[in-house]
């Protein structure tokens, strides 16, 4: 093709339909390993999120077609349903919904114009929140449909036989018991597959799948996904390199929890995340520091999300630092 190559320009609406398409590996593949209660959990979500979002439009006397057929929000609502556990009870996914919506977005201007991830500030307003809610994960040894609906749907929680911990949880826990690392591995609980969680490796994979879609389609770029992994992989491999009892390896950092969702599909967001190449790598490995970290000296199953907000608190200063020079100035005359 001869010159000159000009692209199309990308609108939001392609933008973020692009997006729910890469996330579908991963939910595929999550409905095969935990079972088909997040498909009820998306749907709530994004119902509730298309209804939060006519409602903040409707009183911020906005046009409402233009905005709810962007995708922002359901993007935003199937984060969200990924990130909780599959059998939390229906209100709890609403709540989270409504916080990213109508707080961590709306109250601040709507799209383009909130500091902070909106899905990432929901999940960290209902683990704080409702934590035991929150640690309630479906066991990957098949819970059935039915009994998932009747969960989610506010059904008594007897949990007993349904939920099982997860590998993140279960590694931290038998390190603070004094064991080492090969023997939880080995502990026959049924928790740990191949590289990580049983199960979740494979959900894993998907998104990866899903995210190395968006990098060929040029919705995303590679500083991001990779300074997320960098960052995370640089202090589980300096540790476990040092004390391989005392730390899992990088690849089970990989595998577990939501690593993967956040490296391609949530540290990327264009809104809170920083302008320049150098600097979206700053963000993002700082992220993946951070997240490490908490997983590992924390209290919570995973850090990522506490990670990433207080990144998006440190965007105004990477760009300032990261700003590039513009042609024919002097790098010292930079305001």
């Amino acid at each position: 093709m001869s010159s000159p190559h000009i692209r199309r320009p990308a609108s939001v609406q392609r933008v973020m339909m692009t997006v729910l398409v890469a996330l579908l590996p991963g939910i595929v593949v999550y409905v095969w390993q935990a079972g088909a209660g997040i498909l009820v959990n998306l749907a709530i979500a994004t119902a509730t999120a298309l209804a939060s979002e006519a409602l903040m439009l409707r009183l911020r006397k906005r046009p409402l077609w233009i905005a709810l057929s962007d995708g922002s929000a359901i993007v935003t609502a199937w984060l969200i349903a990924l990130i909780l556990p599959s059998i939390v009870p229906w209100w709890l996914t609403m709540t989270g919904v409504l916080v990213a919506i109508v707080g961590a977005k709306h109250l601040y201007g709507g799209i383009g114009q909130n500091p902070f991830n909106p899905a990432m500030a929901a999940y960290c307003a209902v683990i704080v929140a409702y934590p035991a809610l929150m640690s309630q994960w479906p066991s990957i040894d098949g819970v059935d449909f039915a009994t998932q609906l009747h969960l989610i749907l506010g059904g008594s929680r007897e949990i007993d036989g349904i939920t099982g911990a997860t590998a993140l949880d279960a590694m931290r826990t038998g390190l603070r018991n004094q064991n080492d690392v090969r023997s939880i591995l080995g502990s026959g609980t049924g928790t740990f597959g191949f590289a990580g969680g049983r199960g979740w490796e494979w959900i894993a994979a998907g998104y990866l799948a899903g995210g190395l879609f968006l990098l060929v389609r040029r919705v995303i770029t590679w500083h991001l996904p990779f300074g997320f992994i960098a960052g995370m992989g640089l202090m589980a491999g300096v540790f476990w390199l040092a004390a391989p009892n005392n730390f899992p390896s990088p690849l089970f950092h990989f595998a577990s929890g939501g690593t993967m969702l956040a490296a391609f599909f949530i540290v990327t967001d264009p809104v809170t995340g920083t302008s320049s190449p150098l600097g979206k790598f700053i963000f993002a490995a700082g992220a993946g520091i951070i997240a490490w970290v908490i997983r590992t000296f924390g209290i919570y199953p995973d850090g990522i999300a506490f990670a990433v907000l207080l990144m998006n608190i440190c965007v105004p200063l990477i760009n300032h630092a990261t700003q590039p020079v513009p042609v024919g100035q002097r790098k010292d005359s930079r305001p």
